[in-house]
């Protein structure tokens, strides 16, 4: 009997990878299932992004196998972007190193840094990914708690009082997901300082930034940040390119080489006209950002009447492209709300325990669906609510 290796039993297969089956049975079964649950972006890359690739694809000469750096024209897009947003100086030859999508630098830095039996400190609540990949990797998962009463920050001083000697990386994930919550300069400031005491490889996973705030901010700004960090930052979400799949890691010269070890053995490059594509995303105006967020605007204000009606309380100053709220007490748990909104509404909102039991009492719901949808689904909501 062919049996699959251990590392198979240690991870579940994703939880929305699992409930999106179910979805789509129910919707088999003639229920109009609408998923409030994932941040997908639906709206459009702008024109002349697509543009872009539409020219670069009809050229015979880029379709072959391309360097596992990128393209230059790539690399000094993101480099102008974090000088641009950020105020960060990227060496656009050393420093950048483009990614399938940030969610494979996950695994490509656990890889690069990590040797088994090292502790990894994991956010909770937190996006699932950050566990998964420490135990694949072999690694030790040790979750540290974030709190509302804390702005979902880690209590850094706690956690310098345990003995942190096995620990080599630590997840962070600013503007956070799932909680919305953001990251001050001081609060990076500490960040970088615990780092350097501790000799603990900061990675901070910044997808969020541009959604609804008016604040980017990034670790890498921080002085001496790049000694004891990496920072992954993607345009799935910043630029509505999820299923596009790019992104970029960046940190000193030698973490850099680390993490390109791993990754050039993984892959063999990415599509050019995807990168030509990608380089225009990144040189575009504020104006087109402030157009996605208008959209994301009028979301907002229908999800929280949503979340209102269903007697849930939030934090107003979150930022991204979820609402994250504490549901109410008559509830015992989130996946006691989610389930009975999804079968008596036929709405889909994500319970907060799958991020870890901090986030057992709240519910989380994307703005990734159009107003026309949202107000459907506070229309079936308010019904069984009535009822």
């Amino acid at each position: 009997m062919i049996t699959p290796a251990q590392r198979v039993s240690q991870v579940k297969e994703y939880y929305f990878s699992l409930k999106l089956k179910e979805i789509a049975k129910m919707i088999e079964d003639g229920k109009p299932v609408i998923n409030l649950g994932i941040g997908n972006p639906d709206q459009p890359p702008a024109p002349e992004v697509l543009e872009a690739l539409n020219e670069t694809a009809k050229r015979p000469d880029t379709h072959g196998y391309q360097g596992y750096v990128g393209i230059p024209a790539l690399r000094k897009g993101f480099a102008d972007w974090y000088q641009r947003s950020y105020g960060v100086t990227l060496d656009a030859d050393k420093e950048i190193l483009p990614l399938m999508g940030s969610k494979e630098g996950i695994m490509h830095i656990s890889m690069a840094f990590l040797n088994p039996g090292d502790e990894v400190l994991v956010p909770n609540p937190g996006y699932p990914t950050y566990a998964a990949v420490t135990q694949l990797v072999g690694a030790v998962e040790r979750t540290y708690d974030l709190q509302e009463d804390n702005n979902w920050q880690p209590d850094l001083e706690a956690l310098e009082k345990e003995d942190l000697s096995k620990v080599k990386l630590m997840w962070v994930n600013y503007p956070n997901m799932p909680t919305g919550a953001k990251a001050s300069k001081s609060f990076f400031e500490k960040l970088v300082d615990f780092a350097q005491r501790n000799n603990i490889l900061i990675c901070n996973d910044n997808p969020y930034s541009f959604i609804l705030n008016e604040d980017p901010q990034s670790l890498l700004s921080i002085p001496g940040a790049k000694d004891v960090a990496v920072e992954l930052n993607s345009l799935s979400k910043s630029h509505n390119m999820a299923g596009w799949r790019v992104g970029m890691a960046a940190s000193n010269p030698e973490f850099i080489k680390y993490i390109l070890r791993i990754k050039s053995n993984m892959d063999s490059g990415m599509f050019r006209p995807v990168q030509e594509a990608a380089a225009k995303a990144l040189s575009l105006e504020k104006e087109w950002y402030e157009e996605v967020n208008k959209v994301y605007k009028q979301r907002k204000k229908l999800v929280l009447e949503i979340m209102e009606n269903l007697r849930c309380t939030w934090q107003e100053d979150q930022v991204g492209m979820f609402i994250w709220a504490k549901i109410p007490d008559q509830y015992p748990s989130s996946k006691e709300l989610s389930d009975k909104v999804l079968y008596e509404a036929n709405v889909f909102i994500t319970p907060g325990f799958i991020f870890g039991d901090r986030g057992e009492k709240y519910i989380r719901i994307s703005l990734c669906t159009s107003e026309e949808r949202l107000q459907e689904s506070l229309s079936r909501i308010k019904n069984i609510i009535t009822n």
